[in-house]
């Protein structure tokens, strides 16, 4: 592993760990059997899947994002839908994008030059003018996602979900799973997705969920990363508090603010005054997780708490003058979480929509209706009644529709039918219910 480097880390004199801790050196006793826990993020999951359907464009700099679906499907058509046929002249340039759209993804070429996840597609055009344009295709992604994932459970069963392209694995009593601290589990994983699908991942392993999540990010793209229990101090102390998961910019600013850049100067720091200055919850995690101390297990089966659809527009759209593509846009959105919520097997019954303006402020508003749904015309309705409560008088950048309370299938159903009379589901849409 390439342990990151202490100079100008800010840790001079360690303090001695606390009763409960226990340093046992670099790595377990011969044949002593340990926790371990592994990270794997797949390598820029997006880009890398539109590469393997464009072979063409690897080695250049990629960014996915800011729509543009139909033009790119009259661009394949007319090369008879042939990816690989596209020649990368016919591809649109980042520099000549024009809209509100944001950067799902870019390939490492385009990330060499500033460019990132969530960034102003304008913003990333200033940025890497040469940059190559493709819009996003989650229907794609979803499936090489499954795909990835399948394969992990066939090697080490004990496997959470965290998204589209990470997961947690249990490698504790998984056969190789304490071999080299991991690593041979790590590259047998490795190899089985990259030989089935022709992606690549980057693994961390741990004795714990949060060390282990650091460590998947040390050896990008495509490595391997072994941390043990009695390396705290000399390769995660040295980190800035920013690698840890859970620590944003408003709390960085705040922890530079006292002086503290890295996690070894956090744990220097005691408890109480952590607390004193970050509030009870906030400062009594952020001394654990400065100590390594992660006990969560690796969940294999969590129910969602809710499910979300949202899309930044191209440009800002108005309540009134775009009345007619904002509501095809909030329709299609009512539509994608309902299928959502029918293919994951579950029913919700609060409805809520988020919306951000010309200016960036947010409005959200959300309402519990009397039964449980997972009709999109349901949604929509609810949805509408919603909308109805925030003032409409700025441009619209963003609206999102998100279903919440729920519960899986069949629960819900039986929720309803034990219910009392009149608590049925939120029915058909009404005419005067929504204003788009």
């Amino acid at each position: 592993m390439r342990a990151p480097s202490p100079h100008n880390g800010g840790v001079t004199a360690a303090p001695a760990l606390p009763p409960e801790d226990h340093a046992p050196g670099s790595a377990p006793p011969h044949g002593a059997r340990v926790r371990r826990i592994a990270h794997l993020d797949m390598d820029a999951f997006y880009a890398s899947v539109e590469l393997l359907r464009y072979p063409q464009l690897k080695g250049l700099p990629v960014v996915i994002g800011g729509g543009g679906r139909e033009s790119h499907e009259a661009l394949l058509a007319e090369y008879g839908g042939d990816r690989a046929a596209v020649p990368v002249a016919a591809f649109p340039r980042l520099g000549d994008y024009v809209g509100r759209g944001v950067i799902t993804t870019a390939t490492y070429p385009a990330r060499q030059f500033g460019v990132g996840s969530a960034m102003g597609m304008m913003k990333a055009a200033r940025l890497c003018p040469q940059a190559l344009l493709l819009p996003v295709d989650f229907a794609e992604y979803r499936r090489f996602s499954r795909r990835f994932k399948d394969i992990i459970l066939s090697i080490a069963p004990v496997m959470e979900d965290r998204g589209v392209d990470e997961v947690y694995i249990d490698f504790t009593d998984v056969p190789g799973g304490q071999r080299q601290g991991g690593r041979a589990l790590a590259r047998l994983i490795q190899k089985s997705i990259h030989d089935d699908t022709g992606l690549t991942c980057s693994v961390g392993v741990a004795p714990n969920k949060l060390i282990a999540k650091m460590a998947s990010e040390f050896n990008k793209p495509n490595g391997i990363s072994i941390v043990h229990e009695g390396d705290l101090q000399s390769v995660i102390w040295p980190l800035a508090c920013r690698k840890i998961n859970g620590v944003g910019p408003k709390a960085e600013a705040k922890l530079l603010a006292h002086g503290i850049e890295t996690i070894g100067q956090l744990a220097q720091r005691p408890r109480d005054w952590l607390v004193q200055h970050f509030g009870r919850s906030t400062g009594a995690w952020l001394h654990e997780t400065s100590w390594g101390r992660d006990d969560r297990p690796v969940v294999t089966e969590s129910e969602p708490v809710s499910m979300s659809r949202e899309t930044t527009f191209d440009r800002d759209l108005h309540a009134v003058r775009d009345r007619a593509e904002l509501g095809r846009i909030f329709t299609d959105l009512c539509v994608r979480v309902a299928e959502d919520l029918r293919r994951k097997g579950y029913m919700g019954k609060t409805i809520g929509i988020k919306l951000r303006f010309d200016d960036f402020k947010i409005a959200t508003r959300d309402q519990t209706i009397d039964g449980y749904t997972q009709d999109a015309a349901a949604i929509r309705r609810a949805a509408g009644q919603c909308l109805k409560r925030v003032p409409l008088d700025r441009r619209l950048r963003l609206l999102g529709v998100r279903v919440g309370n729920l519960l899986p299938e069949d629960a819900a159903r039986a929720a309803e039918a034990a219910a009392a009379p009149g608590e049925a589901a939120v029915g058909g849409i009404g005419t005067n219910a929504v204003l788009f």
